[in-house]
Formats: C-alpha cells, structure tokens, sequence
C-alpha cells in the first residue's frame, strides 16, 4: 500500500469514529487513544489486515494522519493503541517462532517480575566541529550509536547536542498455569513497555503476581558474546502496545443501571440471607452456616484507623475442619470463583515464602528484589488455604502477622519491606488422625499452632455422621445433579458477585444503642457463666467480641444498611455460639472455655496443674526438699483427685522443668 493512500485511509477512519475522544485526549495533554480493533476491521477490512501483518507502518502512518488533524494542542508522537485483537492474534508464549517477528500479536500471562522506570533515549542529534554540519542518529539498539561519518569526511569525535528521551521499563511474563500442559516448564517473554504504558495509573496493573493481557509487536533483540562479538542467535522481546489487566478487584466489577435495580429490590426481600446463602453454593447441599458464614466474610466488617494510629481489621477469616470428603476444599473452590480477587493455595505445595514473600535475585537488574506471595497478591481479596493441617509449623508461622495486623514484615538480604496484606483468609484442614474421633472433644484434634487457631474469627467442625434420613436427601441432591450436570441457584453468580462487591465498597455501618447492648449482654454473661469451683476458666475474650462486631457490620451490610440493628447482632451471636459449642465445650465443666482452642491447654486442666503445685509447695514446707511421691498422691487423693490423675500431672511437671526424681519414688521442685 502507497504511504500517501495508508495516511489518508486512517486519517478517514479517526475522522469518522474516534474524532470526539481523540480531540478530548489531545485537551487532556494525553498522548495516546484507545481503539477497538473491531471498529477498524468493520470499516476498512484490508486496512485492519496490513495493521496485522505491518504494524509499524500503520503506527507511522497514524501519527502522522494525526497531525494533520487541526488540533488545540500538541498532537506529535500521538500513539493509537489497540485493544481486542481478534482471536487469530492469540499465541501462546511458547509458541512465538521467528515467522511471528514484527507482526501485532497478544499474549496473556503472570507479571513475574519488573525493573524500575528509567530514561531511555530514543533519539540523539550530533554536531560535526569541522564543518558545522548536524546530523540525528535513532537509537533502536541497547547500545548508544554515534554518527560513523560526516558528509565532509569526519570520522568521530562528534559532539552532543541533544537527545531526546521516553520513560520505558521492562516487565518479565509468564505462562498462565491453565495453558501450561502436564509437567512443562512455564516459559517467559521479556516485555518493553514505553510513555504512558508506564504512568503511575498504568503501573498499578503490572505489578507482579497480576494478570495481563499484552498486545505488541515480536522483535528480535541481538545478543552478544563474552568477546563482544554478535551472536548469530537472537532473544525475542514483545514491544507492548497495549496493556489489559485480566485480575478484577473488588472495587473494579462494574454494575449497570438495571443491575443497581436488582441489587436494590433483592434488599428489600424478606429471604433474603435464604436467597444468598442457596446461590453462595448450589452444587454442594446443605452446610447453610458455614454458607452464611462465607458470605459475610466476602462482604467483611468495617476497616477502623484510629486517632492514636490503631487500625481495627474489617476482614474475617474462617476455619473449616472437617472429616475427609465433606466438600470443603469444593467449598473453597466455589468461594474463589464467587470472590472478585482471590488466590488458591494448598498446605503442602505452599512454603510461609510462598504465602508471604520472597526475597529473590533479580533477573534485570542484579542484586535482590522481593516477590509478593499469595496473601500479598490477593490484598483486598480473599486467600483460600486448603489442607492448612499439612503445612509445616514454620510455614504456618508466616501467616501469624498476616492474620492480625494485615501486613507482612521482611528483613532479609539488606531489603527492609512492609507489604500490606488486607487479606481474608479460609482455610480447611482435617482432624489430627483424618477423621473426627466421636468419643474425643474437637478441640483435642485440631493439629495446629493455637496462636493460629485463635486468630479465626469462626471455626467450623464438620463431621461426617451416619443418618438415614440425612444421607438419602444428600444421596439424592448429589445423584441427580451428576444426571443432569445442572444447579438452579436463585441468582446467578455474576449478579451475586457484584452484589457482593457493591455491598463490600459501598456500606460503612455503625453500630446502634441496642446492638451494643446485645454484643455487650452476650459478651458479660459468657464471661461470668463459669462455675465458681476455682476453676476460673476463660469462656471468650476480647478477640471474639471484636469478631462479633465485625459479624453484625456484615449482617448489616447485607441488608445494605448503614446502621447495625439489634436484629444484625443477635444474628452474629447466634452464628458465634454455634461454632464456640461445636469447638469450645468443655465438658467437665459443661461451660464453653476459649482455652480449649486458644491455648493447648483447657482452663480446668490447668487449674488441677496449680493445685497440685500447690501441694508440693505445702509439703516441701513440711518434709524438706526431697518430697515422697506416696504423700503427694494421698494429699492430693483428699482433695478429689484420682492417682492417675496426679501421676499425668507429675509426668507433665517433669517434662516441662517444673520438678525433677532425685531418686525413684521421690521428686524435688527446682
């Protein structure tokens, strides 16, 4: 095609589909416009197959099709980027071969690494001191090209008279998990991004660990030789003209007028925390607590910073314990796919680096850089950690900071970072010996840190129990969802997901008179319902009230209201009372002892501990420092102990330091 004819027909195009926006970006001192590649193919289909096959041409001509519009402003170096490039312009990474250079293609992939914004220069003018004479040299390669020859003969020795320079930086993409085949390695494509591709709007979208669709033309980059020398072999690099990021937050979903209606009048009905919690997961049955529970961790409570500079979490996290085969990890799975920002980690394949960062050597740059893990990338979202059991006690210990105070501390290999962690987090794990023992209470067989566990706000047991009635219905639900490969849900996941959203941004909720009388009520009366027999055991503390306020701002939001009713409270009391009877219920004292879970150690276990410490105190006082264990087992007989009872306390003493057996028979305190 003649340049004069390229020119003209893309001056035609503009002119007749993107006028208005371009005279807007060229008033706003913007350098670029946004085209539909649809829009170009259905106005001139050979115009956008020489797009296609000659990029470069039809960037050149288009800037200069630009100028020649009369503009109130400065329209040189006007770039036209191209978003929604037909499927045919689809590669993989791997799959880029040398007939694909120079041709406008996209490819979708991990931001796995970045360097920072630097100057590169573009263009360089040169004067020659003999003769005067000034000539421009375009820098296309990494090194910087002065002028070989004047026209009056001069080799060399040219002076600098100017450059021009462009912000550019170099991004690191990585396969996709879901194109990857089998056992195959991810591959990797170095990326050039350049101008506004790399403003501080735009950079937010290339962060790593996102998601991003990259539009751009294949270039070969030459090598060289530890000698110097070019390499007969070339790297391939994708010069970017478009960047789409595919990772939604929740602050990203946008909602129609007619969505807004929905959303509104679905307020208003009676059922509707039955509506939510049927449409939060239709393929699974039953489980309606655990549903709601979800629910309300999507949408959250409300963020609180404080005048002294205490910031109060919003974001619940939940506990799912169960026996094999109770739909939890499907539960998780259908949880991510409801939550707008979500990461899905399993205990085994995840490392406490993994979760919460890395500190790596850079590729681009040399020296060290962090790499955000998942709690980092899924800021703002949710983070599912199945088999959270299987992960080692160290792992385990790097999601500690990220639980309470929603941040991650790193101080490895000179980098001193805080990366924010705003992250809710549901975790599944299953009993310490696979499956929940019946004659045991749950609290004995959970196999985890209980600094851990005690940063939940609701922890669920879900036991797989025999019952005929139970066991049919489920039979049926099950079968004939395989039959028909169909679930009827009372809204469909899109519209929930934006409800979700919605209601998350746009509601603040402060708590009433009589909500707080409610929390503070329930909160008292737990407190002061354990028996007065010295065993002074802890049934919640102030963690599970602030996990009941973040229960009822959910509730509230929910109903997209901006204040907590009495009704939103007693709701939250009544979820919290039922996880802390599943887990908390200590039996020998028929009360509910957060101990059971927050320590390793029930608060009537450790009341026997200091009763017995008390006697050898007694009896060192009377016998001396060696003290017969026979006097200890008949003193502590008369105060309602039974012998196997003292000698596991002793045994406990002796393992822990407190008292060591000078000779058999005897024991001494230290």
């Amino acid at each position: 095609m003649e340049a004069t004819e390229l020119i003209n027909r893309v001056k035609d195009f503009l002119e007749k589909n993107y006028l208005a926006e371009l005279s807007e970006q060229v008033r706003k001192h913007n350098k670029f416009l946004l085209v539909q590649f649809a829009k170009l193919s259905k106005f001139d289909p050979d115009l956008a197959d020489y797009l296609l096959e000659t990029p470069e041409e039809f960037f050149k001509a288009a800037e200069i099709a630009i100028e020649q519009f009369d503009m109130p402003g400065d329209t040189k170096e006007f770039i036209i980027r191209f978003v929604d490039l037909p499927d045919s312009c689809r590669i993989l990474i791997r799959n880029i071969r040398s007939k694909d250079l120079n041709k406008l293609l996209f490819v979708e992939g991990v931001v796995r690494n970045k360097t920072d914004v630097r100057p590169k220069v573009t263009a360089a003018r040169f004067e020659c001191p003999s003769c005067g004479n000034t000539l421009s040299v375009l820098q296309l390669d990494k090194k910087f090209k002065e002028p070989s020859r004047c026209s009056c003969g001069r080799k060399g020795k040219f002076r600098l008279l100017s450059k021009e320079l462009m912000d550019a930086q170099g991004l690191i993409l990585e396969e996709i998990p879901e194109q990857i085949e089998g056992g195959a390695q991810p591959k990797r494509l170095n990326v050039f991004l350049k101008n506004d591709l790399v403003s501080p709007l735009s950079e937010r979208r290339t962060n790593p660990g996102a998601r991003i669709v990259v539009a751009g033309i294949v270039k070969e980059v030459p090598k060289f030789t530890h000698s110097g020398v070019q390499s007969t072999d070339f790297d391939i690099m994708l010069e970017s003209n478009s960047v789409v990021s595919v990772d939604e937050d929740f602050s990203d979903i946008k909602i129609t007028e007619e969505e807004m209606k929905k959303i509104k009048d679905l307020a208003k009905d009676r059922n509707l925390i039955k509506k939510l919690v049927s449409s939060a997961a239709p393929s699974i049955y039953g489980h309606e607590k655990i549903k709601e529970a979800l629910l309300l961790q999507l949408v959250s409570g409300v963020r609180k910073v404080r005048d002294d500079g205490i910031v109060t979490r919003g974001d619940m996290h939940i506990l799912l314990i169960g026996d094999p085969g109770a739909a939890k990890s499907q539960l998780l799975k259908r949880m991510s796919l409801v939550a707008p920002k979500s990461k899905y980690v399993t205990g085994k394949g995840a490392s406490g680096a993994g979760l919460s960062a890395a500190v790596v050597k850079d590729e681009f740059l040399g020296g060290w850089s962090l790499e955000a893990g998942a709690l980092v990338l899924a800021n703002k979202g949710i983070c599912m950690v199945d088999e959270l059991d299987k992960m080692t006690k160290e792992d385990a210990w790097a999601m500690h900071e990220a639980l309470e105070q929603q941040s991650i501390s790193i101080s490895k290999a000179n980098i001193q970072a805080t990366l924010r962690c705003e992250t809710s987090v549901l975790a599944a794990a299953n009993p310490k010996f696979g499956r929940f023992d019946p004659f045991d209470t749950v609290a004995n067989q959970i196999n985890l840190p209980s600094t851990l566990i005690n940063r939940f706000d609701l922890i669920f047991a879900i036991k797989d129990l025999p019952n005929k009635d139970i066991d049919e219905k489920m039979a049926v639900f099950i079968l004939s969802m395989h039959q028909t490969n169909k679930t009827s849900p009372e809204m469909d996941t899109l519209l929930l997901k934006k409800y979700l959203s919605y209601v998350r941004l746009s509601f603040n909720p402060k708590l009433t008179d009589s909500a707080v009388e409610v929390l503070k009520e329930y909160y008292i009366k737990m407190r002061s319902s354990a028996p007065d027999k010295g065993v002074k055991s802890v049934p919640i503390s102030a963690r599970q009230l602030e996990g009941l306020v973040r229960l009822s701002e959910a509730y509230a939001k929910l109903r997209l209201a901006d204040k907590v009713s009495k009704k939103d409270a007693q709701n939250a009391v009544e979820l919290l009372d039922y996880c802390l009877k599943q887990i908390a219920y200590d039996e020998e004292t028929g009360t509910i002892d957060i101990d059971r879970i927050a320590t390793s150690m029930p608060a009537s276990q450790r009341n026997k501990i200091v009763s017995i410490k008390e006697i050898l105190v007694d009896l060192e006082n009377k016998l001396g420092k060696t003290i017969p264990l026979e006097d200890v087992v008949s003193t502590a007989k008369e105060k309602g102990f039974s012998e196997a009872e003292v000698e596991e306390i002793i045994q406990k003493l002796k393992n822990s330091g407190d008292i060591f057996e000078p000779r058999h028979g005897f024991v001494s305190r230290i």
